[in-house]
């Protein structure tokens, strides 16, 4: 992709136009982003998918005295019989790993690292229906599918913001309006981190919402320092050789903390392991239980593909590669493999093909290497039998 080429789906501007001046900065709204969209998924079928084990899916139901009340699926179809005529919003995570349509509208997005996104959540609102205002700590394209949605944009926030008591929702006690915009189909509204932002039905609307991936700080800390005690012998530990005579034996010194960052800064300064731990992190799957492998053996697994069968990715896996000095790192659902250089083209099918069949991994079916990664990979289950 041209980074300098204008897109219809950013209302013109280019890749680096948009990176440069809104991403993870200011909002911005883009008429007619995917002109004529018809969503793939109904309003039925999107209930439908809030019915299965699953699916994650959550009801956010207005009512006078406690508005914005949370119900959590699986729901049935008598949840939706009793549903009032209006002020109620069905919201269904990661539609994206369940319906293969709504995943293609990811391909719009790859300007963005595929590893940063995380699903497509759909919402669908009875006339008045919302979430109350509130903010993400991550960006958000809102395109709106079905219907009319009214938004209204306020205040950048924070920790410190206050929330309204609510046993489940974060729900802004002040809401600080500063726009107002009405969006139909084929519309959509890009948002940055923490902007307040307040979504109310007009009608029965959809709404698709790509959100992506942004790990805590804390997060990050917690996981990668896991992570990392993994590989760290028992003897690494807390050192004072060669300290001077202490004046009050109770004082911590600034030099213990100068040895101290020493200790953390050797260990945690392996960009080697930082990469290994930050790829498996960010490929985790949504849902590992979906991402379910099979026993197959090398010799049928080959003369299946001999005999026609189609590889896919699995839906709800999620794949990324990269550099190691000469060698390369593929990251799949959450585990990663270490691979010699020439299998570089490989990774880069493996990660963007739609389907991989014989004509394409001919050449690497002769390479025990690239070979013996694709059959892991179906092993793993991040590959799959498009008949499966």
């Amino acid at each position: 992709m041209n980074p300098d080429l204008p897109l219809q789906l950013l209302g013109g501007l280019s890749a680096r136009e948009f990176l440069r001046d809104y991403w993870q900065r200011k909002p911005l709204l883009i008429r007619q982003a995917k002109p004529g969209f018809e969503s793939p998924i109904s309003p039925d079928e999107l209930a439908g998918l809030s019915l299965e084990d699953e699916v994650e899916s959550r009801l956010v139901v207005e009512h006078g005295e406690q508005p914005w009340e949370l119900r959590r699926g699986p729901f049935t179809e008598e949840t939706f019989q009793d549903l009032p005529e209006r002020d109620w919003t069905l919201l269904v995570q990661a539609v994206d790993q369940f319906v293969p349509d709504v995943a293609e509208l990811l391909k719009e997005f790859q300007f963005l690292p595929s590893w940063r996104i995380d699903d497509v959540m759909i919402s669908f609102a009875a006339p008045g229906g919302g979430v109350g205002p509130h903010y993400d700590n991550y960006d958000v394209f809102l395109l709106q599918a079905h219907g009319r949605r009214r938004w209204k944009i306020g205040q950048m926030c924070d920790n410190q913001s206050p929330i309204l008591p609510h046993g489940d929702l974060r729900i802004l006690a002040d809401f600080q309006q500063t726009d107002e915009w009405v969006l139909e189909p084929g519309d959509m509204l890009y948002l940055p981190p923490r902007l307040a932002h307040f979504g109310t039905a007009e009608d029965d609307c959809m709404t698709f919402s790509v959100g992506f991936r942004a790990p805590s700080a804390a997060e990050v800390l917690t996981h990668f320092t896991d992570f990392l005690a993994q590989f760290l012998p028992d003897e690494a530990r807390y050192s004072d050789a060669a300290s001077e005579p202490v004046e009050d034996p109770h004082q911590i010194q600034r030099d213990a903390l100068v040895r101290l960052k020493a200790l953390l800064d050797e260990h945690m300064g392996d960009e080697r392991l930082l990469l290994t731990w930050f790829g498996q992190f960010m490929t985790e799957p949504r849902y590992p239980e979906l991402v379910s492998g099979t026993e197959v053996e090398e010799e049928p697994f080959l003369g299946a593909l001999e005999d026609g069968a189609v590889l896919v990715r699995n839906p709800s896996a999620r794949l990324a590669w990269s550099e190691v000095e000469d060698q390369l790192v593929l990251f799949a659902s959450g585990q990663s493999r270490l691979l010699p250089g020439h299998l570089r083209d490989l990774l880069k099918l493996i990660c963007a093909a739609d389907a991989l069949y014989l004509d394409n991994l001919g050449p690497w079916l002769a390479d025990d290497e690239g070979r013996t990664l694709v059959w892991e990979l179906v092993k793993q289950g991040s590959l799959e039998f498009a008949d499966d």
